[in-house]
């Protein structure tokens, strides 16, 4: 009798949790009465390359060019409408373009943002009643903002620091490395639907940044100095191209 009482239990418990869990599907409506569903959620794992653009140059041909990684979340609240968070590792570097100022600097970010993404096709795959099969590749444009948690070193060189190159690192700016900065991010990418769980994309993204060192090189004057390292007092701003891997497990 306990053991049936128990596994009567379990199954109660696991019709509960088939009811309310993340792809219980409820019915909404479009501007044209069409039904469609929300969600499901589906989880992102990116990788790519990090671009700076700041006082010391806005050239590719001037970059160290460095890793950029990420991971995060994604949920369909419309057709056309999907809202995300994500949390990105990013390494930027970079020359300056003034051979003799003869800066660079290295440095390391952490970037957590909150995001919207708006496709601007139509999408049968996204309604209760599709009337089609649905879309191959979706085209995007994506806006967020968030914070980045950046720890910049700079030097006096041309090169990327390696084991052949270890420069001699300039006095921090500020000694609150690292420090944080707010960001606004847009971008436009596209995704390719692989099967109903799993789809790729390719994605390049710009954010403005409220700081002016994310590079430690801007009109502050360290303690001792005359002038700052920069003249202008412009903010750093930096770019991500990523291709990135989507996961809906629990897609139908």
């Amino acid at each position: 009798m306990p053991a049936a009482l128990l596994l009567l239990l379990v199954a109660s418990a696991t019709a509960s949790q088939a009811q309310t869990g993340p792809e219980r599907r409820r019915r909404h409506y479009d501007g044209q009465a069409r039904p469609y569903y929300r969600g499901p959620f589906r989880f992102t794992l990116g990788g790519g390359v990090g671009y700076y653009n700041g006082d010391l140059t806005s050239s590719l041909g001037d970059q160290f060019l460095g890793p950029s990684l990420s991971a995060g979340l994604l949920y369909q609240l419309h057709p056309h409408w999907q809202v995300g968070g994500e949390v990105s590792y990013l390494k930027l570097g970079a020359k300056d373009y003034l051979p003799e100022r003869g800066l660079a600097f290295e440095g390391k970010n952490g970037l957590g943002i909150a995001f919207v993404r708006w496709e601007p096709f139509h999408d049968e795959g996204a309604y209760a009643t599709p009337h089609a099969s649905a879309a191959i590749i979706k085209p995007y444009l994506k806006v967020g903002g968030g914070f980045a948690l950046y720890s910049p070193k700079s030097f006096r060189g041309t090169t990327r620091p390696s084991g052949n190159f270890s420069p001699a690192y300039l006095a921090p700016e500020r000694n609150d490395y690292p420090a944080l900065a707010l960001v606004l991010p847009v971008g436009v990418g596209f995704t390719v639907r692989l099967t109903s769980q799993f789809s790729a994309s390719l994605e390049g993204s710009y954010s403005l940044t409220t700081t002016d060192q994310l590079d430690d090189i801007s009109t502050f004057k360290p303690t001792g100095a005359d002038q700052g390292r920069s003249a202008s007092a412009l903010k750093d701003n930096y770019g991500q191209l990523e291709l990135k891997l989507e996961y809906a497990p629990w897609a139908r």
